[in-house]
């Protein structure tokens, strides 16, 4: 595979980027801004109801994070960065779930029509049980939104959309890099139309607000309409159902635009750059790290051997990048996996160990002052273990409980009621993330392995693009980058 030149490459682009306060998309943000400074502009697309409002998140929620303080280093005084900001950011405000993107300004519409060159779709939600009317607008419909808007820009060289690696559902052995088909499901079952789909999501709104439901028990029920409808074909949630519906539809009507798809597996602290141990909010494994610092985890879930399968930000954000220059102006269909199962695996117990190795050394210090003790945490690696043992430790002792209330004339409803919800709580937890916890695929990234070796021909870029975590030393990677950075920017 042949590569020209990344950093010429992004020499006076235009780019338009959607999530623009994600995760993923501030890494790339200051990563194109840094190795680039002479990009033309980076439009950012922001949920806000006017331009002054988009312009308030960029400063607050994107530019005052710690992962621009390289950039900021590098220009010195402030009034030097944030003259080179002003030049290089467009604060877009705009919503993907709307078409145009939601951007009512039709004199900047048409400057982006006129003048974007590479369209990057981050935005996404990521709750496993969204409302199936939120999750449909941002996930499915979003990034169909986002290629038709794509579709109006006379310039544009490349439509970069990142999904997940997890729309493959439950598969296990080798998951390839294979585009879906209209209407496939996971498990056979006939009769998916994304259509019927939105038909369905808005039928059942309509009836809730017919009946003039609770704001809570309508997000209630769209929540389980969602994974309903995840289940029937063979998804295991909203969230990777609906992003599988998303990959679709660009896949399906993206006629002649040069499309790249990309599908990172657990997204985690950056490796290197802009600096290393770099996070935004808990991501997934996380709620669980920080639970467990916290003495609050006792248990964990899954086989012992079943790989975690972990990739750092600034990893995917140089994946995306050189994946976008590769394909760019090719009129083709390409799909990527980012992950570390098939090159550098990392298992369930090792990571275990790393939890309580660094939590014993580093705790946690609680609000009366005192350091909080860790232990290593019973491993169920079957669900009728871990339902054995919620029943014995949990419901019985509840059960009991609510017969000592009922006797005390309901004087324990409190206590009955708060043990109650936190059983149901731990239950609905565990059914969402259960198909991770056991999750027996290894993800094929032979399109990244390509890439990589075209990368290693130019040894600059290699070191400046680096996306094989093959070099990755999980043990010193968890000790000493991504649990500190944990405990730094997020606890």
């Amino acid at each position: 595979m042949e590569l020209n030149s990344i950093a010429e490459f992004l020499e006076h682009k235009s780019i338009l980027v959607t999530g623009s306060t994600g995760f993923v998309a501030k890494i790339l943000v200051e990563k194109v801004l840094r190795t680039q400074p002479n990009v033309k502009r980076l439009y950012l697309l922001l949920r806000a109801a006017d331009a002054k409002l988009a312009e308030q998140r960029l400063h607050n929620e994107v530019l005052e994070k710690d992962v621009f303080k390289v950039l900021k280093e590098k220009y010195g005084p402030k009034s030097a960065f944030d003259s080179f900001i002003s030049n290089k950011l467009v604060a877009v405000a705009g919503d993907i779930s709307l078409e145009n993107l939601g951007v009512e300004d039709t004199d900047l519409r048409d400057q982006l029509f006129k003048e974007v060159d590479i369209i990057i779709n981050t935005a996404a939600t990521t709750k496993f049980d969204e409302r199936y009317d939120v999750a449909l607008g941002n996930n499915t419909l979003g990034p169909k939104h986002v290629l038709d808007f794509a579709k109006d820009c006379s310039k544009l060289e490349m439509f970069l959309h990142v999904s997940t690696a997890y729309v493959c559902g439950e598969t296990s052995g080798v998951v390839l890099e294979k585009p879906f088909k209209m209407g496939e499901t996971l498990n056979g079952t006939l009769g998916l139309d994304i259509d019927e789909e939105l038909n369905l999501m808005n039928q059942k709104l309509s009836e809730l607000r017919a009946l003039k439901a609770t704001k809570e028990a309508e997000k209630a029920a769209m929540e389980e309409l969602g994974l309903k409808r995840a289940r029937l074909y063979g998804w295991p949630n909203t969230y990777v159902f609906t992003k599988a519906m998303g990959e679709m539809l660009v896949g399906e009507f993206r006629e002649e635009i040069p499309l790249v798809i990309i599908r990172p597996t657990i997204i985690i602290s950056t490796y290197k750059e802009p600096f290393p141990g770099w996070i935004q909010g808990f991501r997934t494994i996380d709620s669980l790290t920080a639970v467990y610092g916290k003495g609050k985890l006792t248990f964990f879930l899954g086989n012992p051997d079943s790989i975690l399968d972990v990739i750092p930000g600034d990893m995917v954000v140089n994946a995306m990048i050189i994946a976008m220059v590769a394909h760019a102006n090719h009129p083709s269909q390409n799909i990527y996996q980012l992950g570390s199962s098939f090159q550098n695996p990392l298992k369930l117990n090792t990571f275990r160990s790393y939890l309580y190795n660094y939590f014993t050394k580093n705790p946690r210090i609680s609000k009366d002052g005192k350091q909080i003790k860790v232990g290593k945490g019973i491993l169920f690696n079957s669900m009728a273990a871990f339902y054995a043992y919620i029943t014995f430790c949990c419901v019985f002792p509840l059960k009991g409980l609510q017969v000592l209330n009922a006797a005390l004339c309901q004087h324990l409803d409190g206590p009955c009621n708060d043990l109650s919800h936190k059983i149901s709580l731990v239950l609905r937890f565990v059914e969402l993330y259960k198909p991770y916890a056991f999750f027996q695929g290894i993800f094929n990234v032979a399109n990244l392995e390509k890439l990589s070796m075209a990368l290693d021909e130019n040894e600059f870029e290699e070191k400046t693009f680096h996306c094989d975590p093959k070099c990755i030393d999980w043990e010193d990677y968890f000790m000493n980058i991504h649990f500190p950075g944990l405990v730094k920017h997020v606890f």
